[in-house]
C-alpha cells in the first residue's frame, strides 16, 4: 500500500473504529438504562397489586366482620377468617419480595393486633351470640365493639398498607439517580466520539489540503502554464509520496519533451 492511500485508509478506519466502539458502550450503557427502568416499573407494578389485594382482604374481613358483630350473621365467619387469611398470605409474599422489610413492619404489627382482636371476638364474643335470642338483629354491645376496639385497628392498618404502596416511591429515589448517572454514562462516549471524530475529520482536511490537494492544484496550473506559455514548470511545496512522484514524471516528459523538439 502506497504512502497517500495508507494515510487516508487509516484515518477513515480510525473513523469507523472509534464509531463502532462508541457505539457498543452506548448500547450497553442504554441496555442497562432500559433494564433498570424495567425491574423499577415492574417492581412499583407488583407493589401496587399486593396493596391492592391486601386492601381488597382487609375491606372484606371488615365488611364480613360488621354483618357479624353488628347484625349477628353468623354466615359471615367463615369470610371473616378467609378474608383474614388472605390478608396474612398476601403480607407474607410482600415480604419474601421486598427488597426493603422495614416499610413492611408497621404493616405486619397492625395485622398481627387486627388478628388478635378478630380471633378474640370469633372464639369468645361471635359464640355468645349465637345462641343469643336476639341473634340476627342489631346489637348495641357489638356497634359499641366494632366502633371502640376494631374500627380503630382497622383504620392503622388500612394506613399502614397505603404507606406500603408509596413507599417504593422513596426507595425510587437512589435508583433514580444512579439511573441518572447511567443516561449520561450511555451518552457521554457518544459526545466524546463526537469531538475526537471532528478533530480527526480536520486533521484529515488539512493534511489532504496540504499534501495533496494544493500540490495537485500546483501542478495542473503549472503544466497548464507550460503547455500554453512555455513557463518553466515548477511547482514548490512539501511534496511526498505519490504526488513528489507525480512531480517528477511530469518534469521528465517536460524534459524529454524539450529534447526531442531540440
Amino acid at each position: 500500500m502506497t504512502g497517500l492511500r495508507k494515510r487516508v485508509t487509516v484515518g477513515f478506519l480510525s473513523i469507523v473504529c472509534l464509531l463502532f466502539f462508541s457505539g457498543m458502550v452506548s448500547f450497553l450503557e442504554l441496555s442497562h438504562l432500559s433494564r433498570d427502568t424495567g425491574e423499577i416499573l415492574k417492581a412499583n407494578k407488583r407493589n401496587i397489586e399486593l396493596a391492592k389485594e391486601m386492601l381488597d382482604a382487609a375491606h372484606e374481613q371488615n365488611i364480613a366482620l360488621i354483618r357479624l358483630s353488628v347484625f349477628g350473621d353468623r354466615s359471615c365467619d367463615s369470610l371473616c377468617r378467609k378474608s383474614m387469611e388472605r390478608l396474612e398470605n398476601t403480607l407474607l409474599v410482600a415480604q419474601s419480595e421486598a427488597l426493603e422489610k422495614s416499610f413492611l413492619d408497621s404493616l405486619a404489627f397492625a395485622t398481627t393486633e387486627l388478628r388478635l382482636v378478630t380471633d378474640n371476638y370469633l372464639a369468645f364474643g361471635g359464640a355468645a351470640r349465637a345462641y343469643s335470642p336476639a341473634a340476627m338483629r342489631p346489637d348495641s354491645l357489638g356497634g359499641r365493639w366494632y366502633s371502640e376496639e376494631y374500627q380503630a385497628l382497622y383504620g392503622r392498618l388500612t394506613a399502614a398498607i397505603k404507606s406500603y404502596m408509596t413507599s417504593t416511591q422513596s426507595s425510587l429515589v437512589p435508583r433514580a439517580e444512579q439511573m441518572k448517572k447511567n443516561a449520561y454514562r450511555a451518552v457521554t462516549p457518544v459526545l466524546i466520539s463526537l469531538a475526537v471524530m471532528i478533530a480527526i475529520v480536520l486533521m484529515l482536511f488539512y493534511f489532504m489540503s496540504i499534501y495533496c490537494v494544493t500540490p495537485i492544484e500546483r501542478m495542473n496550473k503549472g503544466l497548464g502554464d507550460w503547455l500554453s506559455f512555455r513557463v518553466p514548470f515548477a511547482v514548490k511545496g512539501d511534496l511526498k509520496d505519490e504526488v513528489l512522484e507525480l512531480k517528477e514524471k511530469i518534469e521528465s516528459l517536460i524534459n524529454i519533451s524539450k529534447q526531442t523538439k531540440s
